[in-house]
């Protein structure tokens, strides 16, 4: 069943007499726990939050009962392990491009998808197109902060390669992202580095650090230097900019690190009476800082530069995860995202 162009406001949760809203499309493929968890989250964020949704799979009552959500049919999945690039272009009817071209085409005003983030990326890039001026997309993550809101790692997988150019690029479009998103007025920007020094790192940290310091967040954001792995989860900075090798190296290091020593904790409670006892008071206390570890209440990264709003959320997600990724896609959306990364960015910095 094709989706409608919008959500009319008698068939939503919003208003009477509000504006039509475009409806976020939701890979219903993507995952390891497609289409059930899918499907699950996409339903709650409707019947939960009022927002709009468009399931995108297949239209022969695979996917379950949808509670009566609209479905653009695609016909071919593009799974964790194809090849990004040539499963975009051989699979063109599949649930991860025609998701993409429903936020070109205009049917949906953005897009959600815990599939193969190499291939998300090549969809939304190859149908939505590049933002104006920029040079190279890249996924901005957000890190679990000790306080405060999270830091964002720019860029953790989408450029394995970069020149000092893109990263200046990333820091802006991360900065006009934490300010969109958790309303920092002018967030403090660093490079990830082997050292706080500013002659510590390799060419291409170097050579950013001038850039930056030269002037190149102005006056979106302020340059803080360098910082270290060790620094990734203080808060003390907004948003930590580095190369998409680096930085999916640190993204994963951190999520191993974390779930191992969840994993300790956990067996040091169940060692005897006394320590189970111990953690039944801890408990409360403990679950607090873990909701703010789990990277499912972040929904997901945001790919920055495309001319459109993509969400691209963990292989593993749970309905609640994409819940809170449908709500991160919506609101970036409305709040008009592309049009200010495609203001805070300095074509040819």
């Amino acid at each position: 069943m094709p989706v409608a162009e919008a959500v009319e406001p008698g068939n939503s949760p919003e208003s009477k007499g509000a504006p039509a809203v475009l409806p976020v499309a939701v890979d219903a493929m993507g995952g390891d726990f497609a289409p059930a968890e899918i499907v699950a989250g996409a339903r709650r964020a409707f019947e939960e939050l009022g927002i709009p949704v468009v399931l995108v799979g297949p239209g022969d009552g695979s996917l379950g009962d949808t509670g009566g959500l609209e479905v653009i049919a695609a016909s071919e999945v593009i799974e964790m392990d194809d090849d990004p690039a040539k499963s975009v272009r051989n699979k063109k009817d599949s649930s991860l491009v025609r998701a993409a071209e429903a936020v070109r085409d205009g049917r949906a005003s953005a897009m959600v998808s815990a599939g193969n983030t190499g291939a998300a990326m090549a969809s939304a890039l190859l149908r939505m197109g590049r933002l104006r001026g920029v040079m190279r997309p890249a996924i901005a993550t957000p890190l679990p902060a000790l306080s405060g809101a999270p830091t964002l790692l720019v860029d953790a997988g989408a450029n394995a390669e970069c020149q000092p150019e893109w990263l200046v690029q990333f820091a802006q479009m991360g900065a006009a992202f934490a300010t969109a998103r958790y309303g920092t007025a002018r967030p403090k920007v660093a490079l990830l580095s082997i050292g706080e020094e500013a002659s510590k790192g390799n060419g291409l940290v170097k050579a950013t650090h001038e850039l930056l310091t030269g002037g190149g967040g102005e006056p979106g954001f302020e340059f803080v230097g360098n910082v270290e792995g060790r620094d990734l989860l203080t808060g003390d900075v907004d948003v930590v900019v580095t190369d998409g090798f680096t930085g999916n190296v640190a993204l994963k290091t951190l999520e191993g690190a974390l779930r191992a020593f969840m994993t300790i904790l956990g067996k040091v409670f169940a060692t005897s009476e006394e320590t189970k006892a111990a953690g039944d008071v801890l408990a409360p206390s403990l679950l607090e800082y873990a909701l703010r570890l789990d990277p499912e209440e972040t929904g997901g990264a945001m790919l920055l530069g495309v001319d459109g709003v993509c969400v691209i959320s963990h292989g593993s997600s749970s309905a609640r995860a994409i819940v809170n990724a449908v709500r991160v896609a919506h609101d970036s959306a409305a709040g008009g995202l592309s049009q200010r990364l495609g203001d805070a960015v300095s074509p040819g910095a």
